[in-house]
Parts: C-alpha cells; structure tokens; sequence
C-alpha cells in the first residue's frame, strides 16, 4: 500500500473521492478538494486530524487550486459535473468544470512540480449509445449537437485528450480511468440503481424510461477502488486508459428493478414512462488490460452489491 505520500483528491467529498480518501489516510498526507455541492453521506469532515486537509475550493477557480495542490506527490482528479438531469440544465457549466476544470488541475499538478502521479477519471458513456465489450481502442462517439446528454462524454472525452497530452508532451505521469456504472454505499446523485433502491425501501412505484431493455454492467464500489488502488501503487497505468467495470454483473434496467423489490422484499410497482430522447441502450465494458496490468478481477456480484447498498441505505435515516 503507497505510504508517505502527499495525495490530492479533488472532488474528495463525493461518493468515490471520500471512499478514497478514507483508504488512504492512514499511512499518507491527505488534501480533499472540494465545493462540497454533491457531498457523499459517508464523508467525515475530520480534518482535525493532522494528516488529512479539508479545503473548500472549486477546480475553476485556479489560485486556490494551485495553492491547495502544492507539495501533493499524487493526484487524484475526481471532481465533476455529472449526472443526465444536472447536465441537461446546465450543459455549459458542464462543459466548463469537465473540460476547463481539468485542465486547471492538470496545469496546477505540473507547475507544482512534485507530481508523481496523476489519476484522471474519464467515463464509459465516450463508447456512445450501444457499447458492447468495448475496449480501451474502440471507437469513442461524440453524439449529435443540440443533444444536451453528450455535452458529459464530449466534455470528458476532450479532458481525457488534454490528461494524456500532458503525458507525452510535457512528461506528467498521467493514467485514465473510465468508470462503467459504480454503485455502493455512500453513492449521490441520479443513478437508475440509487434511485430505485431508495423507492424500493418506501415501497414507492418504480419509474423505467423506455421499455426497460437497455443493458448495464454494474460495478461495486469496494471493487472499482481497488482498482484504483492497485494504479497509484504501481507505475504499470502510467500513459494508459483503462476500463473499470465488471462485465459479469450485466442486466437489463428491467431486471435490475426487479431484483431490488426482490432484495428489499418490496411492494413497489414497477411502471414505465416515455424513452428519453437520447439513452445508452448496451453499455458493457472489457477489462482484459485492467486484468493484465492491474491483476483486476470484481468480486461482487450484482446481487450482492445490491444487498450491500440496500443495508446501507436502510441503516441511515435519511434516503
């Protein structure tokens, strides 16, 4: 496990960001980085603790960032705007915080000096509407102009670019990841999987956009974490995209419905609305490269992780 090092996490006090900085506090100096507009419940705002620095700032705002990432050895580059609602009602911030953001935190890791390691989080949803076992190499797809749901993949993809040129440009030890649907306590936002588990709890109607037949592989979040733990503990991911996810924990948004009124034991109905006008109708990752670099192999099946999110949920008093 890396020790000794100074880590930054921008976006620190969402779902993954705080899960990460909990596993590695213990042997290391921590910076959250935060505006703390889409705070996980499991964040434990503990800076009183010598080594962990809680800092509210704003990836835009570039003099407090680069005061905040000074001495950081490594990098983690977590904060975003995401999200398909808060992205169609705000697609120009979306583009500014996904694109411009990065970019701010990339020149402010570079300028300080002393990075070591960058970890940049791109997404799954570059592979377009109908991705299935794609790999890193497959074709990413834009969408058309004027579908609001694209501004997130283009905006991230572009970021992406920008990570890795400043790798082979400028040398800054830069490694992508693309996240395929993580779930798991702690989890914000507005998820099918969160969403439904919640409902599902009060025994309120589930909601499908569509007829339901549209294909997620589901990643637990112990499991995407080790991964990430496994890149900034090794210089294998240096200069490389890689897919996380778990391709065997594949069902349909119907199916996934159904499981967790099964795993709640819930009389929740499930009902079905008119599609969106752009969804992702297949969307399964290969992680053959993460499974050769990195020895990543999921653990959690699907039902299981469900199980786990739902005990969570029903263990806090808000949901």
């Amino acid at each position: 496990m890396i020790k000794n090092e100074k880590i930054f996490i921008s976006g620190g006090a969402g779902f993954i960001g705080s899960l990460l900085g909990r596993l590695l506090e213990q042997q290391n100096e921590i910076v959250i980085y935060d505006n703390f507009t889409r705070l996980s419940r499991t964040f434990e705002d503990d800076s009183s603790k010598n080594n962990k620095h809680i800092v509210k700032g704003d990836i835009l705002d570039y003099p407090t960032l680069e005061r905040a990432i000074q001495g950081s050895t490594v990098v983690i580059h977590a904060a975003a705007i995401a999200g398909i609602d808060t992205v169609i009602k705000n697609p120009v911030l979306t583009m500014d915080v996904n694109y411009t953001g990065t970019s701010n935190v990339l020149k402010a890791a570079y300028e300080s000096g002393t990075c070591e390691k960058f970890l940049n989080f791109s997404t799954s949803e570059v592979f377009g509407s109908h991705a299935y076992h794609v790999d890193e190499l497959s074709q990413t797809v834009s969408g058309s102009v004027g579908e609001a749901r694209w501004v997130y993949s283009v905006s991230k993809n572009a970021a992406e670019h920008l990570a890795y040129s400043y790798y082979s440009h400028f040398g800054l030890p830069v490694a992508s990841v693309k996240p395929f649907n993580i779930y798991g306590p702690g989890q914000i936002g507005e998820g099918a999987m969160l969403i439904f588990a919640q409902r599902a709890i009060k025994n309120q109607n589930l909601y499908i956009n569509g007829d339901g037949s549209q294909i997620r592989a589901w990643c637990y979040i112990d499991d995407f974490c080790d991964a990430i733990l496994s890149i900034i503990n090794t210089d294998v991911a240096i200069g490389q995209s890689l897919n996380i996810g778990n391709p065997r924990a594949v069902t349909t948004i119907f199916g996934l419905a159904q499981t967790i009124c099964r795993v709640t034991n819930s009389s929740s109905e499930i009902h079905f609305r008119d599609a969106l006008s752009a969804d992702v109708e297949l969307r399964v990752p290969k992680i053959d490269k993460a499974s050769e670099l990195l020895n990543f192999e999921p653990k959690v099946n699907l039902e299981e992780g469900i199980q786990k999110l739902v005990n969570w949920l029903r263990n806090n008093e808000e949901h």
